[in-house]
């Protein structure tokens, strides 16, 4: 049966989100719940977990909604391949099988950025955006999300670019602005080494800027000399929740 609801799950290295989600609008439409990621973040540990925060939406909205969940590691078909800030156990698991059966309902399992940019195509930034929409969300690493004509192409990691012999991430992510005490502008050049290399490589038409440090964008965006224009994200801490809720239904 067709609906407008959704529920969206993103679990993350130190803390379990999700609310229910009007398709239509993009809107949540309960309170967002949040759960703190148990330590160690081990696949026991955070299905427990999981499964608490989604009793707790499942009575906000009456009803056993379609559910998506985001996840800090590369998906394919269903099955975790790496993991970011969590248990190494994750990795080569059938995660998405996993869920399903401590669930008892079908899910959607998706890498974290790639809900993140699909959300933005949807409802934010990209919305209506024509060609290829790259996300790149800063934080302690940097994820990457490609939109092709509103289309998702999954499991990007354009992070982990190789770039004047570095892994991209260890130097361009706000992490690294933070541990290393750059200033904005300082920061910002190895913004312009990264993205001037994704931006040859890929020819895109509109880069998207995602993660906490989004919301300062004006302190470091306007520094960047790139040919594709970059624009920073809507929906930040809930584009998560936005993208897997809505690739629930696809």
């Amino acid at each position: 049966m067709a609906t407008d609801l959704a529920i969206g799950i993103d679990i993350g290295g130190t803390g379990i989100k999700g609310a229910v989600v009007d398709l239509s609008t993009g809107k949540l439409v309960s309170d967002r719940k949040k759960v703190a990621t148990p330590e160690g973040g081990r696949p026991a540990d955070i299905l427990e977990a999981t499964d608490d925060l989604l009793a707790e939406l499942d009575q906000a909205s009456g009803a056993a909604l379609p559910l998506g969940v985001c996840f800090p590691a590369v998906v394919k078909h269903g099955r975790t391949l790496s993991a970011a800030n969590i248990s190494h156990e994750w990795i080569g698991l059938p995660a998405e099988t996993l869920f399903e059966k401590r669930f008892g309902r079908e899910i959607h399992f998706i890498n974290d950025a790639d809900a993140a940019g699909y959300a933005e195509s949807r409802y934010g930034a990209a919305a209506g955006a024509e060609g290829l929409v790259i996300l790149a969300t800063l934080g302690t690493g940097i994820g990457s999300a490609f939109i092709y004509d509103g289309i998702l192409v999954p499991n990007t990691e354009l992070g982990h670019l190789e770039i004047d012999g570095v892994n991209a991430e260890t130097r361009a992510a706000y992490s690294a602005m933070e541990r290393e005490s750059l200033s904005w502008t300082e920061w910002a050049a190895r913004l312009q080494r990264y993205f001037s290399v994704v931006e040859a490589l890929f020819s895109p038409d509109l880069f998207v800027v995602g993660g906490g440090v989004s919301k300062h964008h004006q302190e470091f965006l306007p520094l960047l000399d790139l040919g594709t224009p970059i624009v920073p994200a809507v929906h930040r801490n809930n584009a998560g929740i936005l993208g897997a809720a809505t690739l629930a239904t696809r």
